[in-house]
């Protein structure tokens, strides 16, 4: 296998053992990536169970069609997974499935793939789109945006202090030679940085609050965080792994809010559990990958893995 098609799926046994309840039931692989977690759902499927993929990477649908070309069992949609009420309704199989999962974030592929824009390490096009046939690249958004947009999205999504002074080099710079590399980006940003920190690219906030602003990561999770909630059935599952703070924080803010249920009612009034409309169950304390496995793969090391059972 080359280079880039290397993956190495985090949480793979515990996020599928938590997903599959029902070896019957319908079920969602919303970041099919290279089918680790979808390959081991289809091993606890029985004849009867389905499973449905979906990925933004074209070069990961085609992975999928050759895998599983034979797999009856097996579909996948090319689009995002905020796209899911659409594909589940498209199969009429609405508030009916029994699991969805979702792996969030870029994958080793993409990431290894210097063709793909995503790497600080790699110089290559400064593209960073999932699905690069579908909106704007990087480098087409940091020749148009202004500084203040560039500030923002690299303090909003990569927590990035250093946000001010980075955005004010990329304008500087572009003035005088067009950024469309990542090599030359990741250049900029690095000067720009003061505090560099050890056992890091002083690049990697940047390059992370891009790609989460290029892909809309954070927004399409909302949306799908939202419909996966109504496609379930009752007593499906929800499961999910973050890499980082921002994703992880949305999560559990979902989850906790439909545990909690409605916090509105009227005051002064006994409260009954169905007047609160609980419509979520948390299953379990959050997980992380063990020492073993962040030792054979690195990135798993911030991996947090959460999940819910549909109640109502």
């Amino acid at each position: 296998m080359s280079r880039e098609l290397k993956h190495i799926t985090v949480l793979l046994d515990e996020a599928v053992r938590e997903l599959v309840q029902d070896p019957d039931g319908f079920y969602i692989d919303g970041t099919f990536g290279r089918g680790g977690h979808s390959a081991l759902v289809l091993e606890q499927l029985s004849d009867n169970g389905r499973l449905m993929a979906i990925d933004k990477d074209p070069v990961a649908i085609a992975h999928a069609g050759e895998r599983f070309a034979d797999e009856p069992r097996f579909a996948i949609e090319h689009g995002s997974f905020a796209q899911l009420q659409q594909f589940v309704t498209a199969r009429g199989l609405q508030g009916k499935v029994a699991g969805v999962l979702l792996d969030l974030g870029v994958s080793s592929p993409q990431l290894d793939d210097p063709t793909r824009g995503f790497s600080f390490l790699q110089d290559g096009p400064l593209d960073m789109r999932m699905n690069p046939g579908v909106g704007e690249s990087a480098a087409e958004w940091i020749a148009r945006a202004d500084e203040r947009e560039i500030a923002d999205v690299i303090y909003t999504y990569g927590e990035e202090r250093h946000s001010r002074r980075m955005a004010r080099a990329i304008v500087t710079e572009r003035e005088q030679n067009p950024i469309t590399t990542t090599a030359h980006l990741a250049r900029i940003i690095s000067e720009a940085n003061k505090s560099w920190e050890k056992g890091k690219h002083p690049a990697t906030r940047a390059f992370q609050g891009i790609r989460i602003h290029i892909n809309r990561e954070l927004e399409d999770l909302e949306q799908c965080l939202e419909q996966a909630l109504e496609m379930l059935a009752v007593g499906g599952r929800l499961v999910v792994i973050s890499f980082h703070s921002l994703e992880d924080r949305i999560v559990k803010r979902f989850i906790r809010k439909h545990v909690k249920g409605d916090e509105h009612l009227p005051p002064g009034i006994p409260v009954t559990q169905e007047m609160l409309r609980q419509r979520l169950k948390s299953i379990g304390k959050a997980v992380k990958a063990g020492d073993r496995e962040v030792g054979d793969n690195p990135r798993a090391r911030s991996a947090v893995m959460r999940v819910a059972e549909k109640v109502a």
